[in-house]
């Protein structure tokens, strides 16, 4: 996700605290289990009529509960609320703000309800209806991270999972694109179609969308029995085609590593939103430049193709986790590079993204588990990304190659499906490791900052001595490799265990030393300070 353009997007403080305060209430007292969309859209307004049904089993007797649900504004941005049903039988409702609230008749425990809620009205957010850059009218669901509810009744919020349906309604000039697989496709009327997708597995509201437009469509093969299909503008088809055919490729690769496809197909999206990628479950949508005709879209689609397994499938408990989905991402799209490509263009991406995470504790200081955001779209920053990578970069060089890829298939498959939170993710690691990482975690990921790192040296009688001093306030502890360039041309690497403020080091040489290089293989997270 989300490879966010320099767009500014204002979201309430106070309103993302509520949504924290209030989604782990509700989560206690029911669990939405399934979404049932009916949802019509037409050329003639940007007015959408919907029915939405959603089926829940209740953990307590309540007297009412709420769903996310923007209600419709002075300025006629937002949704009307027609009627509610439970089963058969009107119900009482409130709808004030961004709130539904609902109050059941006859509720039990361990008992499943489906509630009916008949709506209309123009998106305020979550689905965009636009133009795209060829001027035909495109219609796309955006929901990162809680704008679902601007469209749709849902508890919105990462952790809440459930299965979906849509019944798409939508002239039939245009090709529907939705999560799942397509059951049906139906000529409605002399000029609209309906369109049934249907998902298997849960997924959370975030990645929940459809994609309405006019539309080229290729399927390019299967990977491991998963249908791969390319949706790209009619008028860049070629262009489209060609780019977003590196997708198989891709996945692969993380099939291999990871373990199986989380969905049933994969589709890879021309779309108009606001983000340059988005990772929706099994349906990915780019923006409009990502088609060049010059795949120069490769590491933006192995970044949202890395998603499915880790954002979409294993979803990230809550909000201060962010970086168990962006950082892998990140890291996995690396990843493929040093696989696809050279150590060399890798080393070079780890370097740049180490650049970021720098610059951006120039400006805030922040941990990567960030607890108090200013907002969750300023969550999408170097730490949630860069330095999630490089965290899982130290891992791998902490724990070996080996157990590296043991950790992540195992916690792949302990999670599939679920939520995780960066605890969990540590547990896993070390049953596998065998080795008791509290330490690590905490310091590269609940601290701020990272290592500033001062040198100095001199070489005599066949002895070099190195002062490693750490001039940031929190002193960390890591091992540092140094690589020793003698006078005759050649070298070595020695690694140094860094534990103090102050870290004195003496090494035994048979040659006279030249120079020192700090970290040559790239393998450490920190800022050099020049002598």
């Amino acid at each position: 996700m989300k490879f966010l353009f320099k767009i500014c997007l204002v979201f309430s403080l106070i309103s993302s605290q509520i949504y924290a305060q209030n989604y782990k209430d509700r989560l206690n007292q029911l669990d939405i289990l399934h979404y049932n969309l009916s949802i019509a859209v037409n050329d003639s307004s940007n007015v959408i009529y919907g029915t939405m049904k959603i089926s829940i089993k209740f953990k307590k007797l309540l007297n009412d509960f709420k769903l996310d649900f923007t209600k419709k504004d002075e300025n006629g941005k937002g949704m009307q609320v027609q009627s509610v049903l439970e089963g058969n039988v009107t119900v009482k409702y409130i709808h004030k703000n961004d709130f539904l609230t609902i109050v059941p008749t006859n509720l039990k425990t361990d008992s499943v309800f489906t509630f009916s809620i008949k709506y209309k009205g123009v998106p305020k957010d979550g689905l965009i209806i636009s133009k795209n850059e060829f001027g035909d009218r495109t219609f796309f669901g955006d929901n990162w991270p809680d704008r679902a509810h601007n469209w749709f009744p849902c508890i919105d919020h990462s952790s809440d999972k459930a299965t979906v349906e849509y019944f798409i309604t939508a002239p039939n000039k245009y090709q529907v694109i939705a999560n799942g697989l397509l059951k049906e496709e139906t000529n409605t009327t002399n000029s609209t179609k309906l369109y049934h997708y249907q998902t298997k597995v849960p997924i959370p509201p975030k990645v929940m969308v459809i994609g309405i437009a006019r539309f080229a469509v290729k399927n390019i093969g299967t990977v491991k029995t998963v249908p791969v299909s390319s949706w790209v503008y009619p008028q860049n088809k070629k262009e489209g085609f060609y780019d977003y055919n590196i997708a198989k490729k891709v996945m692969h690769f993380y099939i291999d590593k990871i373990g199986e496809f989380p969905f049933q197909k994969l589709a890879n999206v021309q779309s108009k939103t606001k983000f340059g990628g988005m990772e929706n479950a099994g349906t990915i949508f780019y923006a409009e430049n990502s088609v060049t005709g010059k795949n120069n879209s490769e590491t933006l689609i192995a970044h949202e193709i890395a998603h499915q397994w880790f954002g979409d499938s294993v979803s990230e408990i809550d909000w201060p986790h962010l970086w168990l989905s962006e950082g892998f991402a990140t890291y996995f799209t690396n990843l493929y590079i040093e696989k696809t490509k050279n150590d060399s263009i890798f080393r070079n991406r780890l370097k740049k993204q180490r650049t970021k995470v720098l610059n951006f504790y120039k400006r805030q200081q922040k941990p990567v588990i960030d607890r108090n955001p200013k907002s969750l779209m300023s969550m999408l920053n170097a730490n949630s990304y860069e330095k999630g990578a490089w965290f899982l970069h130290m891992l791998r060089h902490k724990i070996g190659e080996a157990v590296f890829w043991k950790s992540i298939r195992n916690y792949y498959e302990t999670f599939k499906n679920k939520n995780a939170s960066t605890n969990d993710f540590e547990n896993v690691v070390e049953a596998i490791s065998g080795k008791d990482l509290t330490s690590f975690f905490n310091q590269w990921l609940e601290k701020t900052g990272q290592p500033e790192i001062k040198t100095d040296w001199i070489y005599f009688k066949n002895k070099v001595r190195i002062m490693i001093s750490q001039k940031q306030k929190t002193v960390f502890q890591f091992p540092l490799d140094v690589a020793l360039i003698y006078k005759d041309g050649s070298s070595e690497i020695k690694t140094l265990q860094v534990t103090d403020k102050v870290t004195p080091f003496v090494l035994e040489t048979k040659k006279e030393i030249k120079n020192i290089v700090l970290d040559p293989n790239t393998w450490l997270l920190f800022k050099q300070v020049k002598n």
